[in-house]
Formats: structure tokens, C-alpha cells, sequence
């Protein structure tokens, strides 16, 4: 039996993590939001609590994501750039869809402001809770990818 270190960045894990329970997550906003949505506005409010969640959904997965594909060139010290490229990349990409999808859906009559809104915020606030409860409970240490140099030898 081999007692070679992992290869993988030990953040991996976490985020499938984070992709699973964030899922699960985005499956209990959608139902809350459509059977509120639905009550109070009908079919509208059902659309865009659907709308809302998706669009949460899309942003916490484009940060896994990111993240996931920039863990290729964590190990490299020449990639560095290559790694907060991506990442800073998937900021980007968010906010530029972010404000895109703002501008269309804007004034559409059906879409409830309210109703989307608060099913993006509901996303957003129960992705950091995800987030932050994944992190607590990897147990993971400060200096997880750390490979120390061999001790000195007395001759």
C-alpha cells in the first residue's frame, strides 16, 4: 500500500461538498419559493421564485467551479497567476451575468421584482451558510498541502 500524498488539492472535497449541499439547498429555496410565490402572485410569483433560485444556482456554481478548474494549477508555483486568473475570471463572469440578466428581465410582466429578488437573496445568504458549515465541519488545517523539506541528517 502506497503512503504517497494526494496529488489533489485537499480543497477539492469541500467544494463537491459545497456543489451537493448547495443542490440541495437550491431544490428547497425553488419549492419554498414557488409555493409562497405561488400563493401570494400566482403563477408569476411561481416563475420567478424558479427564475430567482436558478439564477443563485448558476452563481454559487460558477464559484465551484472557478475554483475546481484553478485547483489544476494550485501545485505550480509558475501557474499561480493561471490560478487567481480563472478565479478572479468566474468573479467577473458572475457579475457581468449578474447585470446582464438584470437589464432583461427588468420590466417583464412575467416576472414578480419581489418574488425573484428575495429567491436570489434566499440563495445567496443559504450559500455562505452551506459554505461556512462545509468549511467548519472538513476539519481541514491551515497548512493542508504543505510538503516539508527532509530533516538534516547528523553524520
Amino acid at each position: 500500500m502506497s503512503t504517497a500524498p494526494s496529488t489533489q488539492p485537499t480543497s477539492i472535497p469541500v467544494f463537491r461538498q459545497v456543489l451537493v449541499y448547495g443542490g440541495i439547498l437550491a431544490l428547497a429555496i425553488a419549492l419554498i419559493g414557488m409555493v409562497v410565490g405561488g400563493l401570494t402572485v400566482g403563477g408569476v410569483g411561481v416563475l420567478s421564485a424558479l427564475i430567482g433560485t436558478l439564477m443563485a444556482v448558476v452563481f454559487m456554481g460558477i464559484t465551484a467551479a472557478s475554483i475546481l478548474l484553478a485547483n489544476r494549477y494550485a501545485g505550480n508555483e509558475n501557474s499561480i497567476g493561471a490560478f487567481f486568473g480563472i478565479v478572479m475570471g468566474g468573479w467577473l463572469l458572475k457579475f457581468i451575468v449578474f447585470l446582464v440578466l438584470l437589464l432583461l428581465l427588468k420590466d417583464q410582466p412575467w416576472i414578480h421584482p419581489l418574488v425573484l429578488f428575495l429567491s436570489i437573496i434566499a440563495g445567496v445568504l443559504g450559500s455562505l451558510v452551506v459554505d461556512a458549515i462545509v468549511l467548519f465541519k472538513s476539519r481541514m488545517p491551515y497548512a493542508s498541502d504543505v510538503v516539508l523539506p527532509p530533516a538534516p541528517h547528523d553524520d
